[in-house]
């Protein structure tokens, strides 16, 4: 065979139906694994990089108690229902001191006596002097007596003539000086009783006592020291602290801001750092009036709460830290969220199981503190709002799964 004839032989075989089909299936394969090629890298890409479903921690809508509440700037303390600093009257020498720190003393029972010798001295001196004005008195008492019955009888005589007249003028010349003597007498016992009483209240101012019954809580002095009252306008450490300990009020600072809302009688709740999560109940009781306003310190005034059941105190110690939440209004079987849920005031994030979104969602809402917040409006039972409302990629129509909050 020619070549001319094979090459046209050749022509006509690659011109066929079956060869034409053949090839043009090898290019559509081509092209359908380049695009397949082309949509499984793509579709790599878009998984990668598409977002993830952000994990939040979620809240139930409930029922329950809400309450508007004020509580205290800074730490609260725990005081005795009464407290005296006391020192003696005067100053000296402490020479009697029966006490020591922590005794329970009875009101009247003697705390301090300082050196009083010279007063107790002038006790005795005075009350000698007394009996002896007593005695003279007693004495001239039996001869104004006598010099009264002589002038009588001289008397009698005189009106029969049978004695002078400068007798019976003597008689009762006598009988005036020994009255005037009388007197005298009487008044100086007088004076000698008036004397002690002085003296008496003078070694009283020597002597310290309990006003009250209760606790020494400190004493400032030792036998044989000198003590001093302190000068005006120049406090000094008192001697001796007394605590009542019978009964206990928390004193609180509240900022100024919170003070018009508070009123005498509200019910408060106690925490004490001491006793952990244990609270006590307690009722406003004073509030000063007052604002205090101390350098480098926020401006507030200070109330003091009491203990609703005194029983629950006895063992507690003055100066204990305490914080106080005075409730200003409440109300019960509302619908309510936690506070940290809800942003500026008014939007929430709601997550919707049924399509795995989140929803920001305006609501109204009332009473709040810093645990929980009335919703007025915006909200049903049991949907979910979003506790972790900070988290990055928490925001409207955000893909997310859900986790139970506390």
């Amino acid at each position: 065979m020619s070549l001319h004839h094979f090459s046209c032989h050749a022509n006509r075989f690659s011109r066929s139906p079956q060869i034409q089909n053949m090839k043009s299936f090898a290019r559509f394969f081509r092209w359908l694994l380049i695009i397949a090629l082309l949509a499984g890298a793509g579709f790599a890409v878009w998984t990668r990089m598409r977002p993830q479903p952000v994990h939040v921690v979620v809240h139930a809508v409930e029922i329950g108690l809400v309450e508007r509440l004020v509580a205290n700037t800074r730490a609260g303390t725990v005081k005795a229902c009464r407290r005296a600093d006391l020192s003696p009257g005067v100053g000296g020498q402490i020479t009697l001191l029966p006490i020591k720190k922590g005794d329970r003393v009875a009101a009247g029972a003697l705390l301090i006596e300082i050196w009083n010798k010279d007063l107790t001295a002038q006790v005795e001196l005075t009350k000698s002097e007394g009996r002896a004005a007593a005695a003279r008195a007693a004495s001239l008492k039996q001869q104004v007596e006598k010099a009264s019955r002589d002038a009588e009888r001289l008397k009698k005589l005189h009106v029969k003539a049978m004695n002078s007249e400068q007798d019976l003028d003597t008689a009762l010349t006598q009988l005036a000086i020994y009255q005037a003597d009388y007197s005298a007498a009487l008044a100086d016992e007088k004076t000698s009783l008036d004397r002690l009483q002085v003296l008496a209240s003078e070694i009283d101012r020597t002597r310290l006592r309990a006003p009250f019954a209760g606790v020494i809580a400190e004493i400032n002095g030792e036998l044989n020291e000198y003590v001093t009252p302190s000068p005006p306008g120049i406090p000094t450490p008192p001697v001796v602290v007394l605590l009542d300990t019978s009964c206990f009020y928390i004193s609180a600072p509240i900022d100024e801001v919170d003070a018009e809302a508070i009123k005498i009688g509200m019910p408060t709740r106690i925490s004490l750092d001491a006793f952990g999560k244990r609270s006590f109940s307690g009722r406003v009781r004073q509030i000063d009036p007052y604002i205090l306003d101390r350098e480098k310190q926020a401006r507030t005034v200070s109330v003091e709460v009491d203990f609703v059941t005194p029983a629950e105190t006895e063992n507690l110690l003055t100066g204990y830290s305490a914080d106080v939440e005075i409730v200003i209004d409440s109300r019960a079987n509302v619908l309510r969220i936690p506070s940290q849920t809800v942003m500026d005031g008014q939007r929430v994030f709601v997550f919707d199981p049924r399509d795995g979104r989140l929803h920001e969602r305006k609501i109204t809402t009332g009473l709040a503190n810093w645990e929980v917040t009335e919703v007025a409006g915006g909200l049903t039972l049991g949907e979910q709002v979003v506790l972790s409302t900070d988290q990055a990629g928490v925001k409207d129509m955000a893909a997310a799964i859900s986790g139970a909050g506390p």
